[in-house]
């Protein structure tokens, strides 16, 4: 493969540099190895855990080698692909499927050796066993498969990462093809593995397991299940044909293996109800949840935002301004939703963009969670806090328009700088689609902001309940 570029760049948005065939994705590698908790140069990223399989074939192919592997897809497809020569071939490599104890693992690992034991951690994120990873520095011949597929939501980009000492990895990288990883896929890997989205990831898969959990108990009471963990349980119902059936008539999906069923487990709790409702475990459910995400990415920010308008909880803020943060949760405890942000900001330089975007992100993800405003209130409140007295008036009506009436005399509560607050509005109504006016009168300027939030999530409360189901509004549409 030529390392000249194309003659021209793509017609494309954020093609930037896709001219060029891919490099090395160093800053991937390092990053996973981060995220991992091994040294830099144990981590060679590939496309998915499909690929690191393909590669262990490979190098044993090459070397005149087996592979010992469970018959199941991907492994039995790649054998057949990198059968070894006839013959009573030596094992190169031994793929073991499932997790297994770190004893386990270090067992394996000296009885087998020098052939590779390769441990497929394609869903590690959503087990309780520890992960193999942390023994690869006392086996030369472990190699750990991870993946980014289920735990990140990538599983189009098609990104994983073996995990070994440099010295294994260099075989592996061997049989390599050349510009292996899409430059566009390496992007969203960083952006995904970025500070800013970990605790995001992390109550996604928490919500995860314990939607799962919830999920086994009730379908083990219709049918068999096999032992297992992550976003598929699989099942084996007596009459398979009509389960499928059922689940279609919800529109959830589901994969048959044989006898087998792949059942899907979302982290909405509402879209598992319509599965356990398809299979009369449960009432059908009355009216989804009304859910926003937010993902914005600028030279001086980075944040992710979720909310939920119809869940109390998790309220998860973490911006690095501590009083922001708690005048978000102000904000979402009052207004009666969940509100999870993180944000990885240029502090150094001021508190100014992290406090600009994260209202704006906020106001995206509020309004991608009203959707088309149907059935709710529209208007909301007055909140006074001490001495301070605040009244925010709202209306979700689509159109943005700010006014803020109010002065602060201390320029600092903590790290927040008071002169933003009037900008928080702002943000907020432009996002959002709303109007909202607010006036604070006060001596104290903590309690001043303080009750600025709290009624803005009072009126956020009123405003976004559900009264029906028509949209508040003469026109038909907000």
């Amino acid at each position: 493969m030529t390392n000249l570029p194309a003659p021209f760049v793509p017609l494309v948005a954020g093609g930037d540099g896709l001219d060029r065939y891919p490099a090395a994705p160093r800053a991937l590698a390092a990053r996973m190895a981060e995220v991992y908790g091994v040294p830099g140069d144990c981590v060679l990223p590939v496309r998915g855990a499909t690929h690191g399989f393909e590669l262990v074939f490979r190098l044993a192919a090459r070397d005149g080698l087996s592979v010992q592997a469970p018959d199941a897809e991907p492994y039995k497809a790649l054998g057949a692909l990198y059968a070894p020569p006839p013959g009573d071939a030596a094992p190169g490599a031994v793929i073991v499927r499932a997790l297994g104890s770190p004893e386990a693992v270090a067992e394996t690992a000296a009885r087998i050796a020098p052939a590779l034991l390769v441990v497929d951690e394609g869903l590690a994120e959503f087990a309780d066993a520890a992960s193999a990873v942390s023994l690869i520095e006392a086996h030369a011949n472990l190699v750990v498969l991870r993946s980014l597929s289920l735990a990140y939501g990538l599983a189009g980009a098609r990104i994983g990462a073996a995990v070994a000492q440099p010295e294994t990895l260099a075989r592996l990288a061997s049989v390599m093809e050349p510009g292996a990883l899409p430059e566009p896929s390496v992007r969203l890997a960083l952006q995904a593995l970025d500070p800013s989205r970990m605790a995001e990831t992390g109550q996604r898969i928490a919500l995860v397991r314990s939607e799962r959990e919830r999920l086994v108990g009730a379908l083990s009471r219709t049918m068999a299940l096999e032992p297992g963990f992550g976003p598929v349980i699989m099942a084996r119902p007596s009459d398979p044909d009509a389960v499928l059936a059922a689940l279609a008539r919800f529109g959830v999906p589901a994969d048959r293996a044989g006898a087998r069923l792949r059942l899907p487990v979302s982290a909405r709790a509402e879209v598992n109800d319509r599965l356990l409702a398809a299979l009369d475990l449960a009432p059908a459910p009355t009216r989804p949840h009304r859910t926003g995400e937010a993902v914005r990415d600028t030279n001086e920010t980075r944040i992710v935002c979720a909310v939920d308008l119809d869940a109390i909880g998790p309220v998860s803020i973490h911006t690095g301004v501590g009083f922001f943060d708690h005048m978000l949760e102000q904000v979402a405890a009052h207004g009666g939703f969940s509100l999870r942000l993180s944000c990885e900001g240029d502090l150094h330089t001021d508190p100014h963009h992290t406090i600009e975007d994260s209202a704006i992100a906020v106001g995206q993800a509020l309004k991608q969670a009203l959707g088309e405003r149907r059935g709710i209130a529209r208007y909301g409140f007055v909140l006074p806090m001490d001495e301070a007295n605040a009244s925010v008036s709202i209306d979700l009506s689509g159109r943005p328009f700010p006014v803020f009436e109010g002065t602060f005399s201390t320029p600092f509560i903590g790290d927040y700088r008071t002169d933003l607050t009037a900008h928080v509005f702002r943000s907020l109504a432009e996002h959002l689609g709303a109007a909202i006016h607010v006036t604070v009168t006060g001596d104290d300027d903590h309690h001043k902001t303080e009750a600025v939030y709290k009624a803005f999530g009072r009126a956020l409360r009123q405003a976004i309940r559900i009264e029906g189901d028509a949209v508040p509004s003469t026109k038909g549409v907000l």
